[in-house]
């Protein structure tokens, strides 16, 4: 910046600028095709683990919300609560997802589902 505010050297500082973004939204990609390809191994695991006809809305709730309280998979994935509690479960002793912070008098345990949350940490 301080060429382009001495000399008004822009051609190099906005090529400097695109190559920024160019390297941005080439990482950006990489990760939205690891997402992908997550998502495509999860729906083949989540049907073999959870057994129901319900375990792509599982893994689509999940998905949005990849750390979640058990009460807000339970009221708002649109599975019955007593499945949705099952799964969590499951899931759990399965190690798919992860416990971030532990049940606590009336608040519930917080979970993390790790694959997608390593994809997307910067």
């Amino acid at each position: 910046m301080r060429s382009v505010s001495e000399n008004g050297n822009w051609d190099e500082w906005c090529a400097f600028f695109l190559e920024a973004v160019e390297h941005q939204a080439i990482k950006n990609l990489a990760v939205a095709e690891s997402i992908g390809a997550l998502y495509e191994e999860m729906k083949r695991t989540f049907a073999e683990v959870l057994s129901s006809k319900w375990s792509v809305t599982a893994l689509d709730f999940i998905f949005t919300n990849p750390v979640f309280r058990n009460n807000k998979f339970t009221t708002h994935s649109g599975i019955a609560s007593a499945t949705a509690a099952r799964f969590t479960r499951t899931l759990l002793d399965k190690g798919i997802i992860r416990t971030v912070e532990d049940a606590s008098g009336r608040r519930p345990a917080l979970y993390s589902f790790e694959p997608l949350m390593n994809l997307v940490r910067v």
